[in-house]
């Protein structure tokens, strides 16, 4: 795809949290726009547990990403996959052919790190898109309905046990999620079942869950936790899961066909780049100004990026705030050497952390303010509905937010199509198929 624009070619991969922002910053600049994606619409990860849960529909945390650059003139977007960079060249191997650029924009994030075990790879539940969402959803309802059907007791008990890895926000808010399933929606769906059948544990390596936030709030989420009926486990590490019973260092293991993975993140990068450029977790290293250690026009934002400094040894946390403010920075930058002038250096300013793990129950550590509880919980349903990208999408939430409030039965548990896992020998990946 050639560039016939007298202006330079901006070419953002990805349209997360911080290629949107650099492509709304660069909307009035002397540039042309090109935004890449496998997917044609904007997802708003922070959600995603409640489209696993059935709480809210997927749409409702998509946007398109025509319809929101709908109004900017030097927009353009291609759904496409980037397979290589060839830097010296500028140009980028895709799906829909070679495509030149004068300044690229890696903004391509991160999937989920499985840290080299390609057993629990296979058969333990990724969630880091909307296809791993629904397939997640379509599984827990699956089980579910096995479990109404099965006579055999172990079975069943297997089928009712939901282990999370990983007691990060992701972690505890889909426990949250599915304890609230268990005590307020089980037995109206499945009256054949038992709240007290259905055990939900939360498993970390950490000595805390929550490991980002303050002591005050990590406390107060495990006790909400715990009190929900959540069985937190910490100082665990995971040894193996085959499908049917997940094992961990020290002897202990629990027989389940339910594992929701969510112990790590990995950036993803694409093929091209020098493997010096790369740092833990497979995250681009870049200088204070976003730009990549050698590279001129090259940047990196957002999780899959790693700006080492004194201050950040290992770099910013993988939260969208990150993401929001780094695409702004770049998108500066990207202005300042077009004018002549010299970059600028990135710094963060952290706005505060909020998780959510159930009614009246969240987590807001904004600085030196520190909340728990219902106050918590109206701060965070206020930053979640402000953040989502449409008013259709800000309606529909807050409709099914109010609903689920009131009724403690909010959400359709639909299965829409069935899940089922390849055979091991067959293939790696899990899929959904239609019935």
């Amino acid at each position: 795809m050639d560039n016939t624009s007298k202006f330079p070619l901006v070419v953002i991969i990805g349209g997360g949290f911080g290629g949107l922002e650099v492509a709304k910053k660069l909307a009035d600049a002397p540039v042309e726009v090109l935004m890449l994606d496998k997917h044609n619409y904007h997802t708003f990860q922070p959600l995603l547990y409640q489209v696993a849960t059935g709480s809210l529909e997927a749409e409702s945390i998509a946007f398109s990403l025509r319809k929101n650059f709908s109004g900017q003139k030097n927009f353009r977007f291609r759904i496409a996959e980037v397979s290589a960079i060839d830097s010296e060249n500028n140009l980028l191997d895709t799906t829909i052919g070679p495509i030149a650029y004068d300044y690229l924009i890696i903004a391509t994030g991160s999937t989920t790190n499985f840290f080299g075990n390609k057993e629990i790879e296979r058969f333990a539940m990724p969630m880091k898109s909307i296809p791993e969402a629904l397939n997640l959803r379509y599984l827990i309802l699956q089980n579910l309905e096995e479990a109404v059907r099965t006579t055999n007791k172990d079975d069943r008990a297997a089928l009712l046990s939901f282990v999370l890895v990983g007691a990060g926000p992701t972690g505890v808010e889909l426990a949250g999620s599915l304890a609230e399933l268990r005590n307020h929606i089980l037995t109206k769906d499945y009256p054949e079942l038992q709240k007290e059948e259905m055990k939900v544990y939360l498993v970390d390596f950490l000595p805390k869950v929550l490991g980002p936030f303050s002591d005050e709030g990590s406390n107060a989420a495990k006790e909400f936790l715990t009190g929900m009926g959540v069985e937190v486990l910490l100082n665990m590490k995971v040894e193996s899961y085959d499908g049917k019973e997940i094992k961990f260092e020290g002897g202990k293991s629990i027989k389940t066909r339910n594992v929701i993975w969510s112990a790590g993140v990995m950036g993803v990068v694409p093929e091209g780049l020098s493997k010096d450029n790369l740092e833990r977790g497979n995250r681009i290293r870049t200088d204070g100004s976003l730009r990549l250690n050698g590279y001129n026009n090259i940047f990196a934002i957002g999780d899959v990026a790693a700006m080492i400094t004194d201050k950040t040894p290992k770099g910013h946390p993988g939260v969208a705030q990150v993401a929001i403010q780094q695409g702004q920075h770049a998108a500066k930058n990207i202005l300042h050497i077009l004018k002549g002038q010299p970059t600028e250096v990135f710094e963060y300013n952290d706005k505060g952390s909020l998780a959510t793990i159930g009614r009246n129950k969240a987590i807001a550590d904004l600085g030196k303010l520190k909340f728990q509880g219902f106050f918590a919980w109206l701060i965070w349903m206020f930053v979640h509905l402000i953040s989502l990208l449409g008013f259709r999408n800000k309606i529909v939430v807050f409709i099914n937010w109010v609903g689920s409030y009131f009724s403690n039965n909010g959400g359709t548990r639909l299965i829409i199509r069935g899940f089922k896992r390849e055979e091991l020998s067959k293939k790696d990946e899990q899929v959904s198929v239609p019935d």
